[in-house]
């Protein structure tokens, strides 16, 4: 052994310490010999100094082996111990180890040899217990720090769905708040657009025409918050999945052109050019038709709200698969890439600050967006800033209603359904502003 050991010899015969120094001498250890004659001193040999390994003989003047080993173990003193007996007895042997001796020697077989060998392995089975026991020690410290983090992980994830149920429950008030102010505001609301109506007529009176310009004031502005009412009620309907589509078929260029005559005059009050050309040889569709509306009146709406000048183009074709495709496209000031996915979200505005230039709910696209879904369609934009924009609806010409109320749930939020490219949206439609024979095109 090439490291320097700390032996202790205790035995109350002389002549035995003796016979065991002299036997690890010959034997080559390379150590430090301590001795001691009784158990009494054993004790204070051992609380003041760490020993590589202790010798112990069984029969000593004060007590036996078995006793002093019990002792030291329960003091908590741990060290090899060998035991040294003038006696062969197996069953002795068994129980020292038992009590917590690492090994039992009979004196008359010690020899530098055997007292090396037995030397070696006691120090190495208890090196190999003391690593044993240090990481069992480990694992019980890692296994009380994973139950500590389980019980963490535990009280997070109560609080986070007692969260949850909060939040879900706001949001479920929330809903609810705004369907029932929707609901009283429009009762009002229709009041006001209704007799302002009554009083442009002409059978009513006649009016100045100050008086009958601000009447016709209070009647757009009427409308126009009739249309936020009306988006505010679609949006909490679509959140709470209580929005049905109500399927019949109907001559899809007559929607398309209804809408667009309804939009005529924003248009006009722009100096918009508003252009239509339709390609569809049969235009029957089964659909929801005010919801069809609701979609081109939305998609209208923003092309005009963000085009100073220039033209709009509603442009509706056949597709392959049985589906139909209508796109409006404008020349406004286009959308940013980093903003194509966010305009769909609902509240979402490009421009968030209360001065911003273009008013709105931030609901239209969000509402789109669901409505498209339902009918099992998909929504594709392109657009390029400064340029314009196109938004184009693809829909199966015939929808499954069977399926709406199932798969259709609350308001959609991810953007799956979407699909976005930053090409210029004109240059698939350049050829088509030249109404080709096949396109009726016409300028309301």
């Amino acid at each position: 052994m090439e490291e320097t050991l700390k032996i202790l010899v205790v035995d109350d015969d002389e002549v035995d310490r003796m016979a065991v120094c002299c036997a690890l001498s010959e034997a080559g250890v390379q150590m430090e010999l301590f001795e001691v004659s009784n158990g009494n001193d054993v004790f204070s040999a051992l609380s003041t100094t760490a020993y590589d390994c202790v010798f112990l003989g069984y029969r000593l003047l004060d007590q036996d082996g078995l006793t002093l080993i019990q002792q030291l173990r329960s003091s908590e003193i741990k060290v090899p111990l060998v035991v040294l007996s003038t006696q062969g007895d197996e069953q002795i042997a068994v129980e020292l180890i038992k009590a917590g001796a690492t090994d039992y020697l009979s004196k008359s077989r010690i020899s530098p040899e055997t007292l090396a060998q037995v030397l070696r392995s006691a120090i190495r089975v208890y090196r190999a217990e003391m690593q044993a026991a240090l990481a069992k020690k480990h694992l019980r410290e890692s296994h009380e720090q994973l139950i500590r983090k389980n019980q963490e992980l535990e009280r997070q994830q109560q609080q986070i769905q007692m969260q949850n149920f909060k939040l879900l429950e706001a949001s479920q008030l929330k809903s609810h708040f705004l369907a029932t102010m929707s609901h009283e505001l429009r009762t009002p609301m229709n009041a006001i657009i209704g007799f302002s109506q009554i009083l442009l007529r002409p059978k009513f009176g006649q009016l100045t025409h100050q008086q009958a310009d601000m009447v016709e004031r209070i009647l757009n502005n009427g409308k126009h918050l009739l249309m936020l009412l009306n988006e505010v009620l679609d949006f909490s309907k679509l959140e709470a999945g209580r929005l049905d589509l109500k399927g019949e078929i109907f001559d899809l260029s007559k929607v398309i052109n209804l809408a667009v005559d309804e939009m005529h005059s924003l248009a006009d009050a722009k100096n918009l050019s508003l252009l239509v050309q339709t390609d569809l040889q049969n235009p029957l569709v089964f659909n929801d038709p005010v919801r069809i509306k609701q979609i081109l009146i939305n998609l209208l709406s923003n092309a005009i709200k963000f085009t100073e000048s220039g033209e709009i183009w509603v442009e509706v074709k056949e597709l392959p698969a049985n589906k139909v495709a209508i796109a409006v496209r404008d020349t406004g000031i286009g959308i940013a890439p980093r903003d194509f996915k966010r305009i769909f979200e609902a509240f979402r505005q490009v421009d968030q600050t209360i001065t911003r230039k273009y008013p709105g709910t931030g609901l239209g696209l969000a509402i789109i967006d669901s409505l498209v879904r339902m009918m099992g369609g998909k929504i594709f934009l392109e657009s390029k800033l400064g340029i314009g924009s196109m938004f184009k609806i693809e829909l199966p010409r015939q929808i499954k209603l069977s399926t709406v109320a199932a798969d259709a749930p609350a308001l959609h939020l991810d953007d799956g359904g979407v699909f976005c490219s930053v090409k210029n949206p004109h240059h698939s439609s350049s050829q088509a502003r030249q109404a080709p024979i096949g396109y009726p095109k016409f300028k309301l």
